[in-house]
């Protein structure tokens, strides 16, 4: 049976669904020997050899779901123009090729889901599946009641106001105190950039919770492999919600 390149690119493990793409338009896949690079080829991946930058993918790996406690330091791409850490240097006894499932970044730690399974990525970063992500964010000094009013009706960004976030307060006194935070969108840095809006510092921030999943008792660079409730948890969303 036939289907877009990008999309048996991504079942086989290889890279996301908008990795792939990038891939064909970078002239990196061949199908039968013939490079590709218009979007939107159909193929069949039974009949035809389908190869991204010499290897072939034809052949798909067995599905493979992580959660990784990131640290701070450590970048949630394949690679670094930069050469600074990346997340997958982390993950040490795995054999299949995972890639992150949206990012967090440099100086954020927490809950980071990594797979091969394409079509779950693109599920879970679809903005319609609105999946709740809730951050525990540690500032210097404490929230007003007027912050937590505007946090939880929307904040004027640059590129936009904030959907509506669930705010809860966690410890602390005056000087120091902590946050929990749940949004469904997935602007970069967006909760950093929510709180300087307010004029408050953040000193720490970490992702407890991604959809169904929680972050538990991993510490920092520690990693499990999914259960298999966790991973039906996951295919089904939205269905469950908190």
């Amino acid at each position: 049976m036939q289907e877009r390149l990008q999309k048996i690119i991504a079942k086989a493990g290889i890279a996301s669904r908008r990795s792939a793409e990038e891939l064909i338009t970078n002239h990196k896949v061949t199908v039968n020997g013939k490079v590709i690079t218009e979007l939107g080829v159909k193929v069949d991946p039974t009949q035809q050899r389908i190869e991204v930058n010499g290897k072939l993918v034809n052949k798909q790996e067995p599905k493979v779901y992580i959660i990784l406690n990131k640290p701070r330091g450590y970048i949630s791409t394949l690679k670094d123009p930069q050469k600074r850490p990346i997340v997958i240097d982390l993950i040490k006894d795995i054999k299949q090729r995972v890639f992150p499932v949206g990012r967090l970044d440099y100086h954020t730690e927490g809950l980071l889901l990594l797979t091969n399974d394409g079509d779950l990525t693109q599920k879970l970063l679809h903005p319609r599946n609105r999946v709740v992500k809730t951050y525990l964010v540690g500032i210097n000094g404490t929230l007003t009641r007027s912050d937590v009013t505007k946090l939880e009706s929307g904040i004027k960004l640059d590129d936009g106001l904030t959907a509506p976030a669930k705010v809860k307060f966690v410890r602390g006194k005056r000087d120091k105190s902590w946050w929990e935070i749940t949004i469904h969108e997935g602007r970069k840095r967006q909760v950093r950039r929510m709180f300087q809006n307010l004029d408050r510092s953040i000193h720490e921030l970490k992702r407890i919770r991604f959809g169904p999943l929680e972050l538990g008792k991993l510490v920092p660079g520690e990693y499990r492999l999914l259960t298999e409730r966790e991973i039906r948890g996951l295919k089904r969303w939205p269905g469950h919600q908190r």
